[in-house]
């Protein structure tokens, strides 16, 4: 997880873009990187694979304050989209502090999407992380095209939510990301429910990029205080 630098005064934390193939992690980190100010963030790094890339670069975002005197360093990399890179996945996810799942929107990869999902659940567990415990949220880029499948689908489909059992979490909560959506709420049934927050994107035109990632680094840095 998050680790100190006591000689720079940083925690340094992991935030991991994870989805299927060509669904927009490269262009989210694209256009993170060409936004920030090049003072505040290390090299873009590249690494190609035959069909993709995988990214990462570091940056000191200035508008997060400090924790107990530490600034906080976020690492974003990106995970390789088709299944069969599934080490590579396992490795970066390895320390994660966060993640970000990018979902494309499109109806006709809903399959992928779910396999997708199914392979970070299952990636998570085996290096014992719950993702239901730890700073979580989806993205549901390609919003901007004529195939893409409407919000409501696309959440009962990968956002269904978990059974919240601990009593001192059993209370409305709405998200504070987009007012007037809950994220905890008691259903119908009796159960109280969980969901993860969701943004709607278009990350080659960067609508919806940094809503993601602020959302991310706020959930990491509440979870390190």
């Amino acid at each position: 997880m998050s680790m100190i630098n006591y000689a720079s005064r940083e925690i340094n934390c992991k935030i991991v873009y994870y989805g299927p193939g060509l669904g927009g992690k490269t262009s989210n980190l694209e256009f993170v990187y060409e936004k920030v100010s090049p003072n505040t963030r290390g090299k873009l790094i590249s690494l190609a694979t035959e069909t993709e890339r995988t990214l990462f670069f570091d940056f000191l975002p200035v508008d997060l304050g400090e924790i107990r005197g530490f600034r906080t360093r976020f690492h974003l990399y990106t995970v390789p989209g088709q299944v069969y890179y599934n080490a590579s996945r396992k490795l970066i996810l390895k320390g994660v502090d966060g993640v970000v799942f990018v979902a494309d929107s499109q109806v006709d990869r809903a399959e992928a999407n779910m396999e997708s999902m199914q392979n970070l659940y299952d990636n998570m567990a085996e290096h014992g992380y719950d993702l239901t415990r730890m700073p979580f949220v989806l993205q549901y880029n390609k919003r901007d095209l004529p195939n893409a499948a409407p919000l409501p689908e696309l959440e009962a489909m990968l956002n269904p939510g978990w059974e919240v059992t601990e009593p001192a979490k059993q209370k409305p909560s709405e998200n504070p990301f987009r007012p007037g959506v809950p994220l905890v709420e008691k259903l119908p049934t009796g159960e109280w429910w969980e969901r993860v927050p969701s943004f709607e994107a278009v990350a080659t035109t960067g609508a919806g990029v940094f809503d993601t990632l602020k959302a991310v680094s706020k959930l990491v840095v509440r979870a390190l205080g």
